[in-house]
């Protein structure tokens, strides 16, 4: 058997022998030097430029940046019309959830209005009461030096009330148009009220028990608009304590004394033949005499004089023969407003409470024109004085004056003026809420003419 394979083996052998010479013969041949492809010197190869895709790297920046902001305005448009989607969505689930919510408690909403309208009343009473006890505390405690801040606190509490009670009357208004009037699924109308009334369900409501439901609701509210009323009466005694007119100090004349009044020193000498002479006053008491303003020398010391009388109040040029009264007019404890004007042309002499003219006199001191060099004073007259024959005392204030003549109390914005003033310009001084104070004359200026207090008198804010 060997001898048979030995003839194949020999064959094959001498069959890769002759692949082997063949496979050298060509690689001989086809890795042959090159000689044709050298580069010989002198030879410069001309370059072949690459064509570039841009001219300009600016135009490839631009390029990148539109690219991105195309991309971005596409992805504002995704994100705008998937936000734009979901809103659409949640607000047609949310109507539907509205919509079976009123169909649902419709009928419990007015009872619900009446619930809330009895808490507000009773809230806001309690807040009243509250504020009333601290009102009439603080009237018993408090002395003349801290009255002012007190005042203002009280003034402040009271107004923020009355805007409570104010809200709240809108609030239960809007509650209650909203609660009946609304639009929703299964709601009918009540043709004496004007209100929707849900239709469907067991939760509906009948006309008459809307009908007294409506009638428990203009109850709150009346008692709310009583309680704006007391709230109104209550803020408006506050602002007793307070300056009126925008004034920014006050003379305060503690008590009825010989020894207390002020000296007023008038800018110009008082020659005239007409004038107007105004002032806020808020007295403590008010005997049959009480003199507020005079002017007068020694030849005749009621030349000019402005006067109270119990309820009454008084004015006189000349002498006390011309006499000008209203009566009615003056409240011990509250600002009053008073004015005397007085014409030499037709002696027409007029007083004036709270802007209105409340007394008209003619024939008063026609012709007469005021002397000057005289004396005026606030809180006492001129013929009331008995000074004493001390070389160093001060004429009309040692040996004093009559008390019972004196003023007690409060006086602010004490103007004078050359002329007789129109009733428009009076009524606006008359203002408690404006800004008198800020009108001054030009014999007397508040603020700028010097007044010397004497005795207990002293300003005050």
């Amino acid at each position: 058997m060997f001898q048979w394979r030995l003839p194949q083996a020999v064959c094959v052998l001498s069959v890769c022998v002759c692949l082997a010479l063949a496979y050298e013969d060509d690689i001989e041949v086809n890795y042959a030097d090159t000689y044709y492809n050298e580069i010989t010197e002198g030879e410069t190869p001309e370059p072949t430029p690459s064509p570039a895709p841009c001219s300009s790297p600016d135009l490839t920046k631009w390029d990148k940046m539109f690219s991105m902001l195309e991309n971005s305005q596409m992805r504002e448009n995704m994100l705008l019309q998937y936000a734009d989607d979901i809103i659409k969505v949640e607000m047609g689930s949310l109507r539907s959830e509205m919509l079976r919510f009123v169909a649902q408690y419709g009928g419990s909403c007015g009872a619900a209005v009446e619930t809330a309208g009895r808490r507000m009343t009773l809230q806001l009473e309690g807040r009243l009461r509250d504020t009333l006890d601290r009102f009439k505390a603080g009237d018993q405690t408090s002395a003349a030096g801290n009255s002012v801040g007190r005042s203002n606190h009280l003034e402040a509490m009271l107004q923020q009330l009355l805007s409570t009670a104010r809200t709240q009357v809108s609030r239960l208004a809007k509650l209650e148009t909203s609660c009946f009037s609304s639009p929703g699924a299964g709601m009918g109308t009540n043709t004496k009220t004007g209100f929707q009334l849900p239709t469907g369900g067991g939760a509906g409501l009948s006309e008459q028990e809307v009908t007294t439901r409506d009638a428990a609701l203009d109850g709150v509210l009346a008692v709310l608009q009583g309680m704006k009323v007391e709230l109104g009466e209550v803020l408006r005694s506050s602002r007793q304590k307070h300056l009126p007119a925008g004034c920014e100090m006050a003379l305060l004349f503690p008590m009825r004394s010989r020894r207390i009044y002020t000296a007023v020193i008038p800018d110009v000498p008082l020659s005239l033949s007409s004038f107007t002479v105004c002032m806020w006053v808020k007295p403590t008491t008010v005997s049959n005499k009480t003199v507020l303003f005079s002017y007068g020398n020694l030849r005749n010391p009621y030349e000019i004089q402005l006067l109270l009388s119990q309820t009454s109040a008084l004015f006189t040029v000349g002498g006390e023969a011309h006499l000008v009264e209203g009566r009615g007019v003056v409240k011990p404890g509250q600002w009053i407003h008073l004015c005397g004007a007085w014409s030499s042309e037709q002696g027409l002499a007029s007083l004036w409470a709270d802007g209105k003219k409340v007394a008209s006199t003619p024939g008063v001191a026609e012709g007469h024109v005021l002397p000057e060099g005289g004396t005026l004073q606030l809180g006492q007259e001129r013929n009331g004085c008995c000074p004493t024959s001390s070389s160093s005392s001060v004429a009309g204030f040692e040996g004093g004056f009559d008390p019972k003549l004196a003023f007690a109390g409060k006086m602010t914005g004490v103007n004078m003026w050359d002329k007789v003033l129109s009733e428009e310009k009076i009524s606006q001084l008359a203002l408690q809420e404006g800004q008198g104070c800020e009108h001054r004359g030009s014999i007397v200026a508040w603020g700028v003419t010097e007044m010397v207090p004497h005795g207990g008198v002293q300003f005050i804010n």
